[in-house]
């Protein structure tokens, strides 16, 4: 029996390609609102007894969470064989720990309300920040998957003569795991505090690379403060116009735009949140997970 694809609204291209790529069904539903706001389900796709994928992606999740939660819980009660969710972007990671005394710990809270509908997730380099693993806060099995490679052959066949570059020391292995595949080097910008609010950032070895076209790397690239921060002192050294690369396009707010205006020659992003910015294709290592092949 051939699972059966749900796609939740603005996730049509990627569930879509991985449809194809499983000669899966198309699962087919309606949602909308009642005039109160409220949310109307209704499952029109025979699911009993079969494999259901459903994709959504989570930014700006608070909209999308109750739609999910209920075609979840229908598919549960249409009596599917198995429910695994594709999340390429997984929201509720950050607020890990109580920072100040009363705040909710949202990942935890998060966590359990998806392992509560689905048997298994799916997801692409979520924020493990102070966790070393999805099984300390999800109780499915939960497969983690990363885009590095992906990103380094992109870099690869794209850009001659690149150069990596990381903004901080914290963002020195993620850019070297890139850096190693693409056969590429890489530094790491070295900041230099004289004084509270006194900081001298310096690029090492600055003209051996004056040649090399910069390339800044980051999983998330939300408020993009940090890129255009690094952007300015890439342009203050004299350095070629630099092409941003990032996981997860967040972009919250106008960051986009403000990223854009610094003469940034290019951004690049995987298709995990759907934006313009999205050129590198993460369907086929999804399809790879799904199908036990990694």
């Amino acid at each position: 029996m051939k699972p059966i694809v749900f796609s939740m609204p603005g996730n049509e291209a990627l569930a879509e390609s991985l449809r194809i790529g499983l000669d899966a069904e198309h699962g087919n539903f309606t949602q909308r609102q009642f005039p109160d706001g409220e949310t109307y389900i209704r499952i029109l796709s025979a699911v009993k007894g079969k494999e259901t994928i459903v994709v959504c992606t989570l930014h700006k999740p608070d909209s999308k969470m109750l739609p999910l939660f209920f075609i979840c819980k229908l598919l549960k009660d249409l009596k599917a064989k198995s429910i695994c969710l594709i999340v390429p972007y997984l929201a509720y990671m950050r607020q890990d720990k109580q920072f100040n005394s009363g705040e909710a710990i949202t990942s935890e809270y998060f966590a359990k309300l998806i392992s509560s509908i689905a048997d298994r997730l799916i997801t692409i380099d979520p924020h493990l920040h102070r966790r070393s693993s999805m099984n300390e806060i999800y109780s499915i099995p939960s497969n983690v998957l990363h885009s590095a490679k992906l990103i380094s052959i992109w870099i690869k066949n794209n850009i001659p003569n690149a150069l990596l570059i990381g903004p901080d020391s914290e963002s020195e292995q993620w850019v070297s795991e890139v850096a190693k595949d693409a056969g590429a080097p890489f530094i790491v910008l070295q900041k230099i505090r004289h004084g509270d609010s006194d900081v001298e950032v310096s690029i090492p070895q600055i003209e051996k690379y004056i040649n090399h076209t910069p390339v800044l790397v980051d999983d998330i690239i939300s408020t993009a403060h940090t890129m255009i921060e690094t952007l300015e002192h890439l342009t203050k050294a004299g350095m070629k116009p630099a092409i941003c690369i990032g996981v997860h396009a967040v972009f919250a707010n106008a960051a986009y735009n403000d990223l854009v205006k610094t003469g940034v020659k290019e951004i690049i992003t995987c298709n995990t949140i759907p934006h313009i910015s999205n050129k590198i294709d993460v369907s086929g290592i999804i399809l790879d997970c799904y199908k036990g092949k990694n």
